[in-house]
This record gives C-alpha cells, sequence and structure tokens, in this order.
C-alpha cells in the first residue's frame, strides 16, 4: 500500500496558523510581486476567486468580502512543510516528498491493522502537531492514493484520511473521477482523452493496452496500469539532484540600470550557488537572460540571454556570481527597461563524481573550497544573506510585498509574544 499526503490549501493555512481569527474567513495568497493569487482557502474559491487570478481583478471581491490577502512567504511555507514531514517519517520507513505540500508514503510491508483509521491517524497527527489540515489517502497504487487524497477533500465525513482498496470501491470512485484531474494526464493528453469521447478515469482503463501503449506511450501506460490498480511508479525516497537549477524573478519596477540589472542577476546566481551546494554538484555552464515587458506593446522590446562557460567546474559563491555579473553586462542593452532576469546553471555532476583537469590549480581551488565553506557555515548559523559579495547589494530582491506576514517561525525578531496576566 502507499500514502499520500497533501496539505490543504498549504499557503492559506500556513497563514492561519498563526492567526486563528483567519479560521472561517477567506485567504487568499499572491504570488511574486503581489501579482496574482497562488492560493486560496475554501471560502475564498466559494467566491469565486480563480487560481491565477490577477488581485487587480478581484479587488471589488476582496474588499466587499473582507479576503484577508497575504504576499508570499516562503521561508514561513518552507518551514511548516518540513515540520509536516518529520511527522509523516514517524509514520512509514519511507517517505517521498513529491512538492512542499505533499508526500507519499511507502507501506509495503508494514503490519496494518486498519488502513483507514492509519490515514485518519497520520492526518489527526500532522493537525495537532503542526496546526496544517492534511488529507491522508492510501491505496494500491501512487495514483489511486493521489485520488483517496482528494476524496479526503470533498467529503469532510472522512475525517482526513481515506483507505481506497476494494475493486467496487475504486469503480465507482472513477467512474465519477475527471480525466483531465488524474496525475500524470497533461493537457494534451486530456484533449486527446476527449477525442476519444474519454471523460472519466474509468473510461480511460477501459481502453485496450495497445491503444493506451500507442497513443500515450510508455507514461500514458504506466497511468493506465495504475488505475487499474497495478503499481507502476517506483518509489523514491532518496531525491535524485538536479540536472539544471533555475533562480528568476520578474521586478517590482522596470530596471534601466546596467548596475541595478548586476545587483539583482548576482542575487540570483547566489540562489543557485545555495540549491548547487545543497545537493552537493558541481556546474559546467550558466546561462542568464533578461527581457523587458512584453504587454508593454508601445515600449521597446528585447530578450537577451549569455552563456558562461565554467570549463574547469565550480561550487564556488564568488565564481559563480562573477561569471554570472559578467554575462549580465554582456548581454545589457541601454534604452530598455528590464522587467524580469534569471540565472540558469546547467551541465551538474556530482562533486565526488568530477575529475579535474591536468592543469587546474589546486591551491587556488582549496582556497576557494574554504572560502565558499564559510560562507555556507555562517548563513546557515546566522541567516541567510549574513555573508554577501559587494556586487549584490543589501542581498534583497526588491519585491512588491505589502500584503506580508511576519516570519514567525525563521526570525527572532518575529516570533510571536505571548502575555500572561
Amino acid at each position: 500500500m502507499f500514502a499520500l499526503a497533501d496539505c490543504n490549501n498549504f499557503f492559506a493555512s500556513c497563514e492561519r496558523v498563526f492567526r486563528p481569527d483567519l479560521n472561517g474567513r477567506p485567504v487568499i495568497v499572491l504570488s511574486n510581486n503581489d501579482g496574482c493569487a497562488v492560493a486560496r482557502s475554501n471560502e475564498a474559491k466559494a467566491l469565486g476567486i480563480k487560481m491565477g487570478a490577477p488581485l487587480f481583478q478581484i479587488k471589488p471581491i476582496v474588499e466587499k468580502y473582507s479576503v484577508a490577502v497575504f504576499s508570499s512567504n516562503f521561508a514561513l511555507y518552507g518551514d511548516m512543510s518540513a515540520r509536516v514531514q518529520e511527522v509523516l517519517r514517524s509514520y512509514a520507513p519511507s517517505v517521498e516528498q513529491y512538492s512542499i505540500d505533499e508526500a507519499f508514503l511507502d507501506l509495503r510491508g508494514m503490519r496494518i491493522d486498519d488502513f483507514d483509521a492509519y490515514a485518519k491517524e497520520i492526518s489527526s497527527s500532522c493537525r495537532k502537531l503542526t496546526a496544517i489540515p492534511v488529507s491522508v489517502g492510501i491505496a494500491p497504487t501512487k495514483t489511486l492514493a493521489k485520488i483517496a487524497s482528494k476524496l479526503c477533500k470533498q467529503y469532510p465525513k472522512l475525517r482526513g484520511g481515506c483507505y481506497m482498496h476494494r475493486p467496487q470501491d475504486i469503480e465507482k470512485v472513477l467512474r465519477r473521477f475527471p480525466v483531465e484531474d488524474v496525475w500524470g494526464i497533461g493537457r494534451r493528453s486530456a484533449k486527446k482523452l476527449a477525442a476519444m469521447n474519454v471523460r472519466t478515469a474509468w473510461d480511460y482503463t477501459l481502453l485496450p493496452e495497445e491503444a493506451v501503449r500507442r497513443q500515450f506511450a510508455l507514461p500514458g501506460l504506466r497511468t493506465w496500469k495504475e488505475l487499474r490498480g497495478t503499481p507502476c511508479i517506483e518509489f523514491e525516497d532518496v531525491v535524485e539532484p538536479r540536472q539544471s537549477i533555475c533562480v528568476s524573478r520578474s521586478f517590482a519596477k522596470e530596471i534601466t540600470d546596467v548596475n541595478l540589472l548586476c545587483e539583482q542577476v548576482a542575487n540570483f546566481a547566489e540562489g543557485t550557488v545555495e540549491k548547487l551546494r545543497a545537493q552537493q554538484s558541481m556546474a559546467m555552464e550558466l546561462t542568464v537572460f533578461a527581457f523587458t515587458n512584453r504587454f508593454k506593446e508601445n515600449a521597446p522590446q528585447t530578450f537577451g540571454s549569455q552563456i558562461a562557460v565554467l570549463p574547469d567546474g565550480s561550487a564556488d559563491h564568488g565564481t559563480i556570481v562573477s561569471a554570472a555579473v559578467n554575462a549580465a553586462r554582456n548581454l545589457y542593452r541601454p534604452g530598455y527597461a528590464y522587467k524580469k532576469a534569471g540565472v540558469v546553471i546547467t551541465k551538474l555532476v556530482q562533486a565526488e563524481d568530477y575529475t579535474r583537469s591536468l592543469f587546474a590549480d589546486e591551491r587556488s581551488e582549496l582556497k576557494e573550497a574554504r572560502i565558499s565553506q564559510s560562507i555556507d557555515r555562517i548563513n546557515r548559523n546566522y541567516g541567510r544573506g549574513t555573508i554577501l559579495f559587494g556586487v549584490q547589494g543589501e542581498g534583497k530582491i526588491r519585491m512588491s510585498r505589502e500584503h506580508q506576514s511576519p516570519h514567525y517561525t525563521t526570525l527572532w525578531s518575529d516570533i510571536p509574544k505571548v502575555s500572561v496576566k
């Protein structure tokens, strides 16, 4: 058996943890620069606020119904996610974190008398220890477990846990489950299936195996088998290192000055190094890109990108930040107002597997390694951005965050204060 634990309306739920007065009140969380709604409480959904709706379009609803609006607070969300994951790890020998708000639990081989009660216990424990509502679905395959977790959100009487295993129950659910909502069915596949008059997950299971293989190749066949109760998707409790890392942002205000653009790019580059070093990899190449606001049709438009090769491979803070800044200066064009930029590091290799050039300067590499290790240690102990390069400015990517909540769990200054009389 597999379990899928899915945090309900995760970003909105995180905001409610330290604001119990928001329970029962519509809550939305906005994207970077306070642009669009990327998370909505059930109450906000009931008001008709759609995922991705721009704030300026839904402002009348926000004002009329006193919707609580928050800027994204990823430090808080990341920390709350880690707390939920810690609880989940106490219920299974292997846990695969699928996203910031979802994780699979491998229950194979465990002696559990009542899986339905076990699902409800996991959900209850997460709520008690983290205050985050979690829907837990248990089923014979990962795909069915995801469907079971969705049932918990639709039917409160399940009390956060659903065990779906009997063939007649699976058929009943799949007959009503839209095929486009099945994990693994993308937009293109959904269009193909609609043309084949396949509307539900059950319709999909009735297709001949050869037709599924021919039309949707191996990924589609795996999903088909999983819906029919045959596990085909591997359980990965060890996350594979990423093959590329990208950090990019839209700017709150358009940038016309090359130094300001380089400052932003330097901070993006530092963000990629942090992730690169966390997975103990090295980068052989990086790309810096920047472009103007394409929605301003009457303004001059440009899209520029510049590749920098790191011939000896690097995970050094200074080397990658310097290469990114030089690339940004090369792609910059005067007279244009840049709205977004980013840094992508590619051709990643594991540090332990990397063979250095015979002509590499070992002393210089050792010095760089010690400096980078010191930066990592200081920033880890005293907070991200404690040590910066001069080109990073204040080390803060300037974004519109007019509605950001305190960093309740990650900054000493923001820890809630309680007075007892």
